[in-house]
């Protein structure tokens, strides 16, 4: 079992991770871990997140409710909480602002085209939820319908959120999730970028079952039905049989 202050230092490096990478500026992003069944540990808010001490942390209940901590709970916690209700294999939710992502977001694009086979088999798509303001109800409501088939989503004009059955496993897919928009973006530069067969997408959700594994907690991991997004995705772009 990983020890709170152990969450505690692992939420600092990947916000020091994160304001390095230029995910985010400033105060903007937040992480959460689900230390428990009640209780979450969150970034605070109107701080940088690559300046951040693990005493900074804030402790919420399920109704993001401050149990424990000396700053204030971001107003975005909703948005984790949904996730963690709506998902409980879930363990760490990360929110941040990656230029190129958040570019797509912008533009009304989302990275929902199997172009890429290892973004498939480590993400899946990534759709794009409709504009909500931060910190509503109208963010969640607009996440609510995506957050069960998805492990990182595109908030339109905002940013992305991403999760996982750890902090790293988010951490990784936000990454990817950059790394992926950056080579649509030049793919589109380009040219038409070159969609994935069913056939070939079906081959690569093979490959991720197979490397499906079981944490430590003894849950099994959640594959998202990626086959199934890719099609969806293929009504409205053609692909090549």
């Amino acid at each position: 079992m990983t020890s709170e202050r152990e969450h505690r230092d692992e939420i600092v490096r990947v916000g020091r991770s994160l304001y390095e990478r230029g995910f985010v500026v400033a105060m903007d992003g937040n992480i959460s871990v689900r230390l428990d069944a009640e209780r979450l540990l969150v970034t605070p808010t109107c701080m940088c997140k690559g300046r951040m001490s693990a005493d900074d942390l804030v402790i919420v209940n399920n109704s993001g409710q401050k149990l424990h901590g000396r700053r204030d709970v971001s107003s975005e916690v909703a948005m984790h909480l949904l996730i963690y209700r709506m998902r409980p294999d879930i363990n760490a939710v990360v929110h941040a602002h990656p230029p190129t992502a958040t570019g797509f977001s912008v533009a009304g694009v989302a990275l929902d085209q199997a172009i890429l086979s290892e973004v498939v088999i480590t993400v899946g798509s990534v759709p794009l939820a409709r504009y909500g303001t931060p910190g509503t109800g109208e963010l969640t409501d607009a996440l609510r319908p995506l957050v069960q088939d998805h492990c990182a989503i595109l908030m339109a004009n905002h940013g992305v959120v991403a999760y996982g059955t750890d902090l790293e496993s988010a951490f990784m897919r936000m990454e990817t999730v950059e790394h992926f928009a950056k080579i649509a973006l030049v793919a589109r530069t380009l040219g038409t970028p070159q969609v994935l067969s069913r056939d070939d997408v079906h081959k690569l959700e093979q490959i991720r079952q197979r490397m499906q594994s079981v944490p430590a907690n003894g849950k099994a991991a959640r594959i998202e039905p990626v086959t199934e997004i890719a099609h969806a995705a293929s009504d409205r772009i053609p692909v090549n049989e």
